[in-house]
């Protein structure tokens, strides 16, 4: 009779693990990344939506900034992309996007009928330039300081939680948009 137990006591212990595994596993949205301390890899793109324009990081350096990995076809993308107007009307850092593997028509499209959180926005259709930022997965944000070293990375959409837990306490108050 006791026999008959011995299975199902294996499992629950085993499934017992496994959840006192997962309970004291690091957060799964904090994946370290090397560029971490790192010069943000230099670019110079065309522009999503002026297209005879480049986007490049010598605009960007001596300002704070958020670099926002998106595309239309990234359903997180969509569903941070209220967080991001919000963040972006606060006023509290730059943000700057880069369309990821899009076609122009469509994220155009998506930018006319939701909102421009943007300031500027790099077009990377064929997601060259994504590799170079190690970029596996939209969305995915990584906060670069004037000097242009990324100081963090954010995995996953941001939530007004992650905004506030997580990417607002490390964005001093002199990083606030003052033009563009």
């Amino acid at each position: 009779m006791i026999r008959r137990f011995i299975p199902l006591a294996l499992f629950v212990g085993v499934a017992a693990l496994l959840a006192m595994g997962i309970k004291q596993a690091p957060r799964k949205d904090l994946v370290p990344s090397p560029l971490i301390g790192k010069h943000a890899p230099n670019f110079s793109l065309p522009s999503l939506t002026h297209p005879q324009r480049r986007v490049s990081t010598a605009q960007l350096d001596g300002h704070w900034y958020l670099f926002n990995v998106w595309g239309t076809w990234c359903i997180s993308c969509r569903e941070e992309y209220p967080e991001l107007l919000a963040i972006a009307h606060s006023g509290v850092i730059r943000l700057i996007g880069l369309d990821w593997k899009d076609t122009r028509a469509e994220a155009l499209a998506f930018l006319s009928t939701r909102g421009d959180p943007y300031q500027r926005i790099a077009f990377d259709p064929g997601g060259l330039e994504a590799i170079h930022w190690g970029v596996y997965g939209a969305p995915e944000t990584f906060l670069v300081n004037p000097k242009g070293i990324i100081v963090y990375k954010y995995i996953g959409p941001i939530t007004p939680q992650a905004w506030a837990d997580d990417i607002r306490p490390r964005i001093p108050a002199d990083a606030a948009v003052v033009g563009s």
